[in-house]
Parts: C-alpha cells; sequence; structure tokens
C-alpha cells in the first residue's frame, strides 16, 4: 500500500483528543471506581445445570427475591449450563439452599448444581495487587527494552503509548461500569504486547530511515516511515478484529468482557502506535544525530 499521508499534520489534533480521553478516563476511575468482578473481590461462585433451558433473567430474579446479594447469572458453554456470581459469605450449604431456591420457581425442570467455589476477599486483593504490579513491571521492562535498542526517546515515546492504551481501556470499563475480572486484566497485558509489536515495527523504520534519507526533516522522515508500514498495520488490526469479533458475538459471556477489552485494544493501540509514539518523538526534537553513533578518535601513541 503506496500512500502518502500527512500524519504528522494531525499530531495537535490528535494529542488533544488523547489528552481528553486520559483526562475523561482518569476522572471516570476516581469517581466511579470499576465494577470489580468476583474474583477481585471475592464471594461465591456456582454452576447450576438445568435440563432444559430457563430464562437468565427469571434466575436473576428468583436470587435477588430470596436475598441473595449483588448477583450475576450467566450461561457458562451451553443454554442448559448456568454460572451464578454473589457476593454472599460461603458456607457448606450455601450450594444446596440456592439450588432449592431455584428448584422451587423452576418446576418441572431438573437442577444439578455442578461447582460451587469461593474466594476470599484477601485473595481478591492479591490478585488485583499483583495484576497491577505486573502491568506496571512490564512497562518498565518495555522502557529498557525499546531503549536499549532504539534510544532512549524511542523508549518514551513507546511507553507513552501503551501508558495511553491501557488507561484508556480501564476508563473506558469506568464509565459504562462493565465487570472488571481477571480475564480483562490478561487482556490489558495482551494489548501491552500487541500495541508494542506496532510501535516498534514504526520506531525501525523511523530509525532506518533517519540515518538513509538524507533529505527532509524529522516530520516527513517519520511520515514516509507511517506510511510505509500503514499496509501492515491496516492488515494486522483487521484480521485481529474480526477474530475478536467473532469471540464477542459467539464466544460466550465467560470471554466477552476479554474480547472487549483485546478489540478496544486494537482500536487505541492502532491509533497510539501512528500518532502518540510518534508525536512524542517529535515533541522531543528527535534529529538524525540522536541515531547516529558518536565517532570514536583514535589517539596516536606513538612517540
Amino acid at each position: 500500500m503506496n500512500t502518502n499521508f500527512d500524519f504528522m499534520r494531525l499530531r495537535k489534533a490528535a494529542m488533544i483528543l488523547s489528552l481528553l480521553l486520559i483526562v475523561v478516563s482518569v476522572a471516570s476511575i476516581a469517581t466511579r471506581g470499576l465494577n470489580l468482578g468476583l474474583d477481585f473481590t471475592g464471594g461465591t461462585l456456582l454452576e447450576v445445570q438445568y435440563e432444559n433451558a430457563e430464562a437468565l433473567d427469571k434466575i436473576t430474579s428468583t436470587l435477588n427475591n430470596a436475598g441473595y446479594r449483588d448477583v450475576t447469572v450467566q450461561n457458562f458453554g451451553s443454554e442448559t449450563d448456568v454460572l451464578v456470581r454473589m457476593s454472599e459469605a460461603f458456607r457448606d450449604n450455601l450450594g444446596n439452599e440456592v439450588l432449592a431456591v431455584l428448584q422451587q420457581e423452576s418446576a418441572g425442570n431438573q437442577l444439578t448444581l455442578l461447582r460451587s467455589e469461593f474466594v476470599g476477599a484477601q485473595v481478591g486483593e492479591e490478585l488485583r495487587d499483583e495484576g497491577g504490579l505486573a502491568l506496571l513491571l512490564a512497562l518498565f521492562i518495555v522502557m529498557i527494552y525499546v531503549a536499549a535498542r532504539f534510544q532512549f526517546k524511542f523508549s518514551v515515546g513507546a511507553v507513552a503509548a501503551l501508558f495511553h492504551d491501557v488507561i484508556i481501556i480501564i476508563g473506558l470499563f469506568s464509565l459504562f461500569q462493565w465487570e472488571f475480572d481477571l480475564t480483562v486484566m490478561a487482556a490489558l497485558l495482551a494489548v501491552i504486547g500487541y500495541s508494542l509489536n506496532d510501535t516498534i515495527v514504526v520506531s525501525d523504520h523511523i530509525r532506518e530511515n533517519f540515518r538513509v534519507l538524507r533529505r527532509g526533516d524529522a516530520a516527513e522522515v517519520i511520515n514516509f516511515s507511517i506510511n510505509q508500514t500503514l499496509g501492515r498495520t491496516i492488515m494486522t488490526s483487521l484480521t485481529t478484529a474480526l477474530v475478536l469479533l467473532a469471540l464477542m458475538v459467539v464466544g460466550g459471556d465467560i470471554i466477552h468482557n476479554f474480547s472487549v477489552a483485546l478489540m478496544i485494544g486494537v482500536v487505541v493501540g492502532t491509533y497510539s502506535s501512528v500518532f502518540v509514539a510518534s508525536s512524542i518523538l517529535m515533541s522531543m526534537n528527535i534529529s538524525r544525530e540522536d541515531l547516529i553513533p558518536p565517532e570514536v578518535e583514535e589517539i596516536d601513541d606513538r612517540p
């Protein structure tokens, strides 16, 4: 794909858009918080198998009317398998109690309790804290890697782009109060890898073109490099998005939020690899001198 778009002409508008999205995301996280899933908050998880499929709304209403708190009901694998999540404290006979309540409201429909598990609040806090540390560690390692492979200014741009992607994804989950669980945390780590790959490809072309092209300022070199990789970027993003769209539609509720987080990450990551990382390089006045190794003067030791 041979294109000649002037991306850097739009960098100020792109930076304003990015700052606006980040401000909205941070404000939402600070005021609304995250709708943390059972993995983080602790609670009880039950898997019930129905002989005949039952409406999820009816199951939810039945459990809420019975006094159970924060009930979430979803299909698990098939229409007859139901996963029930609640913040109710676990006790030995809780599974049988819930089964009896559901059985009473589903006369003629045989129910079987397949699983009854409890996630403690302390375990949930540990998972949340360790997941957050994993994200920070990933960003730190990326910064070291890019600085070693390219140059320090490239590492700042790469980490800024990744931070931008992660904050926006978390902000959208906070804004729309989508459930944030371990699958979403895994998606964030996957987005870091996906977005970094695009940023590395663009950075590699920028570095080489600064050395090869003898004419043109930084904006022209960066534009030329982005246009070189644009076809690959679009094809990679489209094929990944098609797979994620299929997972969102037919993958089931268990991985739905995982697919949503990755889909947002693909869109935002593609945008950030084109605009955010490159705009940071422009703001830091990247130049050929930054990428040309300094000449080492030979010292003549002869008398």
